[in-house]
């Protein structure tokens, strides 16, 4: 089966049904965003690409571990062959880390509010960097609001300020401040992600009481003069109740901006978990309107040193998934 047809099948589905050996050395857990405090994912690998499975009792797709990685996809009739990657922290090849793993924000997709309110101290970080230093090529830092976006931006610059002597590129996707771009370009970060999170402004007053879209486009804004096209990405998420239309028409305007779009399939969690997730055929279609958008702009994911543009795992990548 094609890469995408089959990437874009397992995004719908949403996770898969371990059966076989034991996968503890290959599980991940996720801290943030929609599947934080689930049951843990692996990540799939043919050789053509990469994608993120959750583990889900009840999927109709198997996945059977045969040892050492090994694994079989089975989708009805269909069967394929494939490994497991072993994570460094979240996701392979990066230190991916979560500052603080609950949040003042109440966005009704997000479970990180219920979770526990945990935050990292910047030694505990470092160690954990520096523990798998030796198999990354990426550090990629996130984070939940306890007290305040400012609060989360100086901690987050603490810890730029240990790990940038390993000379390993770092990016950041954090809640920002009108200030936080400039802050983090003068601390030598090499990539930034500020997240719309949703296709339109109505959208976003809904789904993200509290929050500034306007701030973020601004921001996004200086982020593009800052680190250059390319280096700059938001995502925005697939199911929320956007029309296509309204979903290209803000890959285009990210596009202008020169930010370079993550469409992330919704996971369906927290206040919204009855939405469906978006179907495969959905994906492909708004994969393939992204990648002549991002023609059409001179844009090149392709180009993405950290974070998810560079992992690939969550979603369809033009420039990576082929």
């Amino acid at each position: 089966m094609q890469w995408l047809k089959l990437k874009a099948i397992l995004l719908e589905a949403g996770g898969v049904r371990l059966e076989g050996k034991p996968v503890d050395k290959y599980l991940a857990r996720s801290t943030a965003g929609p599947g934080a405090g689930g049951p843990g994912s692996v990540f799939f690998t043919t050789g053509k690409g990469r994608v993120r499975l959750s583990l889900r009792p009840d999927s109709p797709i198997s996945l059977l571990h045969r040892g050492d990685g090994r694994v079989t996809l089975q989708m009805g009739s269909e069967k394929v062959e494939g490994r497991l990657e072993k994570v460094a922290l979240h996701c392979p090849r990066q230190a991916y880390l979560t500052i603080s793993e609950g949040c003042i924000y109440g966005c009704r997709y997000c479970q990180v509010p219920a979770q526990q309110n945990r935050v990292k101290t910047v030694e505990e970080m470092v160690s954990l960097i520096r523990s798998v230093a030796d198999r990354i090529d990426a550090i990629a830092i996130t984070s939940g609001v306890t007290e305040s976006p400012g609060e989360e931006e100086r901690i987050t610059l603490a810890l730029v300020q240990r790990v940038r002597p390993l000379g390993i590129p770092i990016g950041v996707s954090i809640y920002p401040t009108r200030e936080t771009p400039a802050r983090l370009y003068e601390a030598r970060v090499d990539e930034v992600k500020f997240n719309l999170e949703t296709a339109t402004e109505a959208l976003f007053r809904e789904m993200c009481p509290g929050l500034d879209r306007h701030l973020i486009q601004e921001v996004l804004d200086r982020s593009v003069i800052l680190f250059g096209r390319n280096h700059v990405f938001s995502n925005v998420i697939v199911g929320l109740g956007e029309s296509d239309t309204e979903m290209e028409e803000c890959m285009q305007d990210l596009a202008g901006r020169g930010v370079i779009p993550v469409l992330r399939p919704l996971q369906p969690a927290a206040a919204i978990v009855q939405y469906p997730r978006p179907s495969a055929k959905r994906l492909l279609h708004l994969f393939r309107r992204e990648q002549e958008i991002l023609e059409k702009a001179g844009l090149d994911p392709g180009q993405a040193l950290t974070m998810c543009v560079s992992c690939t795992g969550c979603d369809l990548v033009p420039g990576r998934d082929v």
